[in-house]
């Protein structure tokens, strides 16, 4: 019986350490999940910025910086987000559900604000915010966030390939005046450069395979597996698929007006054509695809490198993409803290088949 019971003992003890070991393993990996992107943000911009006059660029922002045009660039910021709030609870409506549009609007804001803090998370939180406050199925709701990635994705590979072919001539020009080729390109590239651009790449496989092992969990469950496939297949039952279309270039072109307008911010960039402002938001908008707080150093690289391609100095394109992702991202967290407090006092519905606006 002695034996038996020290058995038990020890077969209660190793089940305890393995417990404990595994909860240590997935507070690791949330912390990674955390700490990663922040690093890997932190490294770019410290690569770029490193032995940069501070006190030179708060002078640029303070003093000749012209804030209008920065305020004019606000409510296009706002409407790009409430435009995909809207648009999000059109393509809810063919399956059965109904969420109100302050909610839905709400649930956005909140979600870029928490994606600074975890990168992607936000997706997942507007799905959650939905389903807390008009009980929205959250694996359907889940599903329509996937229709809207692939139908922006689609998108902005229309407009990347319509604007690179445009601005050909640009680049062109460039490459005869400077006699630069693909190989003088590389031989420039420090060993600096090749090493973020390994960064950006490792940091997007770790990207994939976090969301495949999301989906390895929820291909565990039939039933959200079915969710998922009523909201991806719930835009051929959109009642209004010209106003989808409308939301949709509404949004991108909101994105782009709250972007371009910062241009008239500079007197170095305010001379750029419409041509520049467009390859360097497309660029920009494919840099944020690297897992760091609202793209946060590839964002900053990827625009500064174009900028110096139409004639902009290195210096003054630095203070640029700082100053312009910097106020974007604050009032990314202002609309959030914002969300935040309007969902506080906001009733819990609790039929989920009537619709409040």
């Amino acid at each position: 019986m002695t034996s038996i019971k020290l058995f038990r003992i020890s077969l209660t003890y190793v089940k305890e350490k393995i417990s404990t070991f595994a909860d240590v393993m997935k507070i690791r990996s949330i912390i990674l999940k955390i700490l990663m992107p922040l690093v890997l943000g932190g490294a770019i911009l410290y690569w770029m910025y490193r032995g940069e006059d501070w006190q030179t660029i708060v002078h640029v922002a303070t003093e000749e910086m012209d804030w209008t045009w920065m305020l004019l660039s606000f409510p296009f910021g706002i409407l790009a987000q409430a435009f995909r709030g809207w648009r999000w609870r059109q393509t809810l409506e063919p399956i059965g559900e109904r969420p109100r549009a302050s909610v839905s609007v709400h649930s956005i804001f909140l979600s870029y604000a928490v994606s600074l803090v975890i990168p992607r998370i936000g997706e997942f939180t507007r799905c959650g915010v939905l389903k807390r406050y008009d009980n929205i199925s959250f694996p359907k709701a889940l599903g329509t966030v996937v229709t809207e990635r692939a139908i922006d994705s689609l998108l902005v590979m229309g407009i990347t390939a319509i604007v690179f072919l445009l601005e050909m001539s640009t680049f062109g020009s460039f490459f005869r005046k400077t006699g630069t080729n693909l190989q003088s390109i590389l031989e420039r590239f420090s060993m600096t450069g090749y090493f973020v651009v390994a960064i950006c790449v490792v940091a997007i496989l770790i990207l994939l395979h976090f969301l495949l092992r999301k989906l390895s969990v929820y291909n565990k469950v039939r039933a959200t597996i079915r969710g998922i496939w009523q909201g991806v297949v719930s835009l051929k039952a959109v009642r209004n698929i010209p106003l989808f279309v409308i939301f949709t270039l509404a949004i991108w072109s909101s994105y782009f007006l709250h972007y371009y307008l910062t241009f008239f911010c500079f007197d170095f960039t305010s001379h750029l054509g419409l041509g520049c402002a467009l390859v360097t938001f497309i660029v920009g908008s494919i840099a944020v695809i690297v897992p760091t707080p609202n793209g946060a150093g590839p964002w900053h690289f990827a625009v500064k490198t174009m900028l110096i391609l139409y004639g902009v100095q290195d210096e003054k394109a630095l203070y640029f993409v700082l100053i312009v992702h910097t106020v974007q991202t604050l009032l990314v967290v202002v609309l959030g803290i914002y969300a935040w407090m309007a969902l506080s006092f906001t009733r819990i519905k609790t039929n989920p088949k009537t619709s409040i606006q």
